[in-house]
C-alpha cells in the first residue's frame, strides 16, 4: 500500500467517525456532562444498586423458606450501599437517602438547589428497583401468596417492598424508633468521614459504612424493620399499590408517612449532636495570614461550624473527587 492510499484511508476514517456522530448525540453528550445532571444520574444509579440487592434479600427471607434470613436481609442492604458508594460516591456523594440530603442541606454542605434533584433521583431508581425485583420474582410471589396480593396476614408480600410495624409496637414508638435509629446512622456516618476525628482509612469508607448499616439492622431492626430512609421506603409502597396491592398499602396500621419524615428528623438531630459534641471540639490549627482583607474574610469563615462547606455538595458519604479532598 502507497503512502497515497494510506492518507485516503485515513482520511475516509476521518470521516466517518465524524458522521458516526449525529447532532442529536452531540447534544445529548453535552446535556450528560452538565454537573446537575450527573448527579442525579449518579443518586438514581446508586440508589438503583442499593435496592435491588437489598429488596432482593427481603424476598429471599419472606419466599425463600431455608434460602433467606434476617441476617442475610441486614448483608443485602448494608453490602448493597457498599456498592452504591462505588457506583457514585465520586461524582454525587452518594446519598441513596433522602434523609441524608436533607441534612447535607440543613447543615449547609449543599445547596438546597439541589435537594429536589438528588430525591427525584434517588425515588426514581428505589421505584424501578421495586419493579426489577417484582418481575424477577414474579412467579415465587404468586406461588406463596396463591396469587393473591395481601398486605396482612401469612401470606403477606407486601413487606418485600416496603417497612411495616408489627403487632409489639405502636405508631409512635415506631416514630421515635426511626428517628433514634436514623440518628444512629447520621452520627456515625459524619464519624467515618471526618478529617479532623479519626474516619475511616481511605479506601475503605464505602466498606466501612456497610458494615454501619449491617450493625444497625442487627442490633435495632426488629421493633420498625428500620427504613431510615424515605427513598427506601415510599416509591417502592408506590409500586405495590400500582402493581395490585392496592390502598391498604398506606392504610395499614397508618404507617406509611413516618418512614417519609421521621428519618429526616432523626438525621438532622444526629448531625447537630455530632457537630456540637465532637465537631466544635476538633482542634483548628492557626493560620497567619498576611493581609487585613484576608484576615477578615478568615474570621468571618471560621465563624461557621467547621465540617460545613458551601462550596461543594460533599456528602456524609465518601466523596473523593480532588476538588472535595482540598475541603475538610
Amino acid at each position: 500500500m502507497t503512502e497515497r492510499d494510506r492518507k485516503r484511508r485515513s482520511t475516509r476514517s476521518t470521516r466517518a467517525s465524524k458522521m458516526i456522530t449525529p447532532p442529536a448525540i452531540s447534544k445529548m453528550q453535552t446535556i450528560m456532562r452538565k454537573e446537575m445532571v450527573r448527579e442525579f444520574l449518579a443518586e438514581f444509579m446508586s440508589t438503583f444498586v442499593m435496592m435491588v440487592f437489598g429488596l432482593g434479600s427481603v424476598a429471599h427471607m419472606v419466599l425463600g423458606d431455608k434460602m433467606g434470613s434476617y441476617l442475610g436481609v441486614n448483608l443485602g442492604f448494608g453490602f448493597g450501599v457498599t456498592m452504591g458508594v462505588h457506583v457514585a460516591g465520586n461524582i454525587s456523594g452518594a446519598h441513596m437517602n433522602a434523609a441524608v440530603t436533607f441534612t447535607n442541606c440543613a447543615i449547609g454542605r449543599m445547596s438546597w438547589k439541589k435537594f429536589p434533584v438528588y430525591v427525584l433521583g434517588q425515588f426514581l431508581g428505589s421505584f424501578l428497583a421495586a419493579a426489577t425485583v417484582y418481575c424477577l420474582f414474579y412467579g415465587a410471589i404468586m406461588e406463596f401468596s396463591e396469587g393473591k396480593l395481601t398486605v396482612t396476614g401469612p401470606t403477606a408480600t407486601a413487606n418485600i417492598f416496603a417497612t411495616y410495624l408489627p403487632q409489639h409496637m405502636t405508631l409512635w414508638r415506631g416514630f421515635l424508633d426511626e428517628v433514634i435509629v436514623t440518628g444512629m446512622l447520621q452520627l456515625c456516618l459524619l464519624a467515618i468521614t471526618d478529617k479532623e476525628n479519626n474516619p475511616a482509612l481511605q479506601g475503605t469508607q464505602a466498606v466501612v459504612i456497610g458494615i454501619l448499616v449491617v450493625i444497625i439492622g442487627a442490633s435495632m431492626g426488629m421493633n420498625s424493620g428500620y427504613a431510615i430512609n424515605p427513598s427506601r421506603d415510599l416509591p417502592p409502597r408506590f409500586f405495590t399499590f400500582i402493581a395490585g396491592w392496592g390502598t391498604q398499602v398506606f392504610s395499614a396500621g397508618d404507617w406509611w408517612w413516618v418512614p417519609v419524615v421521621a428519618p429526616p428528623l432523626g438525621a438532622y438531630l444526629g448531625a447537630i449532636i455530632y457537630l456540637v459534641f465532637i465537631g466544635s471540639s476538633t482542634r483548628q490549627e492557626p493560620q497567619i495570614l498576611e493581609n487585613p482583607l484576608t484576615y477578615e474574610d478568615h474570621r468571618i469563615s471560621v465563624s461557621r461550624p467547621p465540617v460545613t462547606s458551601t462550596h461543594n455538595p460533599v456528602s456524609v458519604y465518601p466523596d473523593t473527587r480532588s476538588s472535595v479532598v482540598s475541603h475538610p
